[in-house]
């Protein structure tokens, strides 16, 4: 997988040297999990083609799936628009989550409601 050193450099980390990781099915688009890369992570992810993270708790890399089997196949990195946070498309090969769940967001705490747009509709006041 061909990728850019200088690029990878001037990504914006935060003051710990981590960047956010989105982790993306690349066939159905949904979200599978946030994990932390750094330098060294992603370098690591490119050079093998796998999702490499960064384990905050352990302080080491961490390759997805490397006891688990659940692998985490490189297919795009794209970087937004203020290069601090990372999209990670993949093919996966089993569950994203720890819990074994598909996606790390499948068992969640339910912020806002489906219904929260209607039920907060704008009557034309100064934020509509």
């Amino acid at each position: 997988m061909p990728f850019d050193r200088a690029a990878i450099a001037n990504l914006t980390y935060n003051e710990s040297g981590l960047i956010p990781a989105i982790v993306q099915s690349a066939t159905s688009g949904r979200v599978l999990m946030m994990a932390w890369m750094n330098y060294e992570s992603l370098l690591k992810t490119l050079e093998v083609g796998e999702t490499v993270f960064f384990s905050r708790s352990r302080n080491e890399l961490w390759h997805k799936g490397a006891t688990s089997g659940n692998t985490q196949k490189v297919m795009s990195i794209e970087a937004d628009c203020d290069s601090d946070t990372l999209l990670i498309k993949v093919l996966e090969n089993g569950p994203a989550c720890h819990t074994d769940a598909e996606s790390c967001f499948d068992v969640s705490t339910l912020f806002i409601s489906p219904d929260f747009s209607a039920a907060n509709d704008s009557d034309g006041g100064e934020d509509a």
